[in-house]
């Protein structure tokens, strides 16, 4: 939003961060042995939207990488999204087309008049076995809800492969920022039109301005009138290992734990996603947890409903725009952030004159 207001209508813009770095939850940095991590948890880029490639390619180049997660099911790691290998090594078959996966999950899945949570989402597609081994303990820990608590939509999203196609994502563009996604925000911030401060509160501020762009909590900005909504947050535990041939520590970047028996959900090593060659490696635990920064909205019918009479506010609201995860109380991936923000610059900003913007 920063960028298009300035670079397109010339206007000056203020951006603030609450914490002490830019980037958001993307921010990524070298730790203390030189691994360059993403501070906040793995973040991949993926999208189908050429509008927004094209538009984030100003500010990187790219460096090839399609995304590849295993789940660790007793010892034995399986490909996540579940395909067809994953189906021969967890039963000891031997499937060789499409139509004999599909048959597998046809024998096997539960018939749902509605899919009414995701519980409802899984099984009707591949069944209870595969919901308890892959989905469930896993879901219970990122969330701290019942699969059978939440909207279907979060474990719909997961896609079911009758091939043997092991990418977590299928879009047409998969590649990660060749410098890291700060330097990308860094180049996308560099404008003379553009101000940031870091460290700094929206209560703090006494500058005056002509238009903000909320993209904190939406609850935040209304002192939660009606009460805060739910968040996921996420901690992490850290190790890092001596590499010195370059070697890596895991076979992918990922590795999902489903078990509850496992207190994480899952370990990412930054390397494969950076492509950096170094002496050591750097692993992150992640703990899902109900305290900390928000990262995740809570997709359940309550919470909708609470968002709703803060969105109700905010249609009402004069000289605000509010964009992104937190702002719009919706789980979007980075492209759709991106999306969204693009089209509201048009919307709001497309036949606006030159003014001081607060954003």
């Amino acid at each position: 939003m920063a960028e298009r207001i300035a670079a397109v209508r010339g206007l000056r813009v203020l951006v603030i961060d609450r914490r002490d770095h830019i980037a958001g939850n993307a921010f990524d940095a070298r730790d203390q042995h030189g691994v360059l991590i993403h501070r906040y948890g793995p973040h991949i880029f993926h999208t189908n939207a050429a509008k927004v490639s094209d538009y984030l390619s100003r500010f990187t180049e790219w460096r090839a990488y399609e995304h590849r997660v295993l789940a660790d099911v007793g010892g034995r790691l399986v490909p996540m999204p579940i395909n067809r290998t994953t189906l021969n090594a967890l039963y000891g078959l031997s499937l060789r087309s499409s139509d004999e996966v599909q048959a597998f999950f046809d024998a096997r899945a539960e018939r749902r008049e509605r899919l009414e949570n995701s519980e409802d989402a899984v099984v009707a597609k591949v069944g209870r076995e595969l919901y308890e081994t892959l989905f469930r303990g896993y879901t219970r820990k990122q969330w701290g809800l019942d699969p059978s608590e939440l909207h279907a939509q979060v474990c719909a999203r997961i896609p079911v492969r009758t091939n043997d196609d092991d990418r977590y994502f299928g879009d047409a563009f998969q590649c990660m920022p060749a410098d890291g996604y700060t330097a990308l925000f860094e180049r996308l911030l560099d404008h003379p039109l553009i101000e940031v401060r870091t460290g700094v509160e929206f209560a703090d501020l006494r500058e005056r301005y002509d238009h903000l762009v909320w993209t904190g909590p939406i609850d935040e900005y209304y002192d939660r009138r009606f009460g805060a909504l739910p968040y996921r947050s996420l901690r992490f535990e850290t190790e890092t290992r001596a590499t010195p041939s370059g070697e890596l520590l895991q076979p992918v970047a990922v590795i999902n734990h489903p078990s509850e028996d496992v207190p994480y959900t899952r370990v990412t090593e930054y390397r494969h996603l950076t492509g950096q060659v170094h002496g050591a490696s750097t692993l992150h635990y992640e703990y899902p947890s109900a305290e900390g920064d928000p990262y995740y909205p809570v997709p359940r019918p309550e919470n909708r409903a609470l968002y709703q009479r803060y969105a109700a506010l905010a249609a009402r609201e004069k000289g605000v725009t509010f964009v992104g995860r937190l702002a719009r109380y919706q789980y979007l991936n980075m492209d759709q952030v991106v999306a969204q923000a693009l089209a509201a610059f048009t919307a709001v900003f497309g036949a606006e004159r030159s003014r001081a913007v607060h954003a």
